[in-house]
């Protein structure tokens, strides 16, 4: 089979490996659908994703969708439509039990935060533990299922902030987590969703996806106050501070995007004057499930699958994935 590499910054190339054989217990796959997120990025452009440094070849890819190609144990039939939950949790802790993607010692599809290094899905095949498998349903295309683990991660973001029925959304970054947090929101019943970037490309994406308002932050100011709940995407520090200012008094902000590990400047009296509630959010739990059922009713997110490359193109398809004016997500075909 074929799989691309990472080898160092800038660095990749595809090979020819042996495909794997599924054990009891393990299920083959046939990978049809790589999209690039932008952890994936960090790895080529950088060799490293925060303090995870490219220290063996790696395959990147954790949001995938295919078909099973062979099941030892006859759970999932040959060619059944499936995406992927791309986590190992590890071992249980009493202080948290119901959150298993914070337990310690766990891995995730194409992370180099293990060693060896756990392999992703930019492979012809991929062989995944079979508790991993989540079926697809009838109405749900392969395609568009590529969606469904970014999805799940704004789901459980949106979670966060509790029951968002009737709310007043604001998504701070319109890339595709953002956007995938307007859907998110919708979803778990918000009444008004107001999406901000400071691109019109993602904002148009914005406007194609639903959302009731969209406002170039560069050039107009978001609305202080205004907001019962804000979800902020984009990781940018002038961003969290417009989120902490944007939510009402006693609000709720919750940051999705990630942030770098140094310090940043940001304004927290509104944190304080406030009363917000401030909250973090990791990856997710087991809202997969979830994603493919909202992607099976609802075609909006279509409007978020910009481009697709061949595995061979996959250089061209990082460059425009890094593109956020032209590109939403981007898709390598398998």
């Amino acid at each position: 089979m074929r799989a691309l590499y990472i080898d160092a910054a800038e660095k990749a190339a595809v090979r020819t490996v042996e495909a794997p054989q599924p054990k009891t217990g393990e299920v083959l796959i046939n990978v049809e659908y790589v999209g690039i997120c932008g952890s994936d990025l960090h790895y080529f452009y950088e060799g490293a994703n925060g303090e995870f440094t490219v220290r063996e070849p790696l395959i990147p890819g954790h949001e995938l969708s295919g078909r099973v190609a062979e099941d030892p144990s006859g759970r999932f039939e040959a060619g059944q439509p499936v995406t992927v939950h791309p986590a190992r949790f590890g071992q249980q802790q009493a202080e948290y039990p119901d959150s298993p993607h914070l337990w310690p010692g766990g891995s995730y599809l194409g992370s180099a935060s293990t060693w060896p290094h756990t392999q992703g899905a930019a492979s012809e095949q991929l062989l995944v533990a079979a508790d991993m498998v989540v079926p697809l349903p009838d109405a749900l295309s392969v395609r568009r299922a590529a969606l469904a683990e970014p999805l799940a991660v704004a789901l459980h973001g949106a979670g966060r902030a509790g029951d968002l029925t009737g709310r007043k959304v604001f998504v701070s970054g319109a890339g595709p987590i953002g956007l995938l947090a307007l859907v998110a929101a919708r979803a778990r019943g918000a009444a008004v969703v107001h999406v901000g970037d400071v691109l019109e490309g993602p904002l148009d994406r914005a406007r194609a996806m639903g959302a009731d308002e969209v406002i170039n932050v560069a050039e107009q100011a978001v609305p202080v106050s205004a907001y019962d709940v804000v979800l902020e995407c984009s990781g940018a520090a002038p961003a969290i501070s417009t989120a902490l200012a944007a939510a009402r008094p006693a609000g709720t902000v919750v940051q999705v995007g990630m942030v770098p590990g140094q310090a940043r400047p940001v304004s927290l009296a509104p944190y304080i004057s406030k009363e917000l509630t401030l909250l973090g959010t990791f990856r997710f739990k087991d809202e997969i499930h979830e994603a493919v059922r909202i992607l099976a009713d609802d075609d909006a997110a279509d409007a978020l699958l910009t481009h697709e490359f061949g595995l061979d193109e996959a250089e061209a398809a990082f460059a425009a994935a890094r593109d956020a004016q032209s590109s939403g997500k981007v898709l390598l075909r398998l």
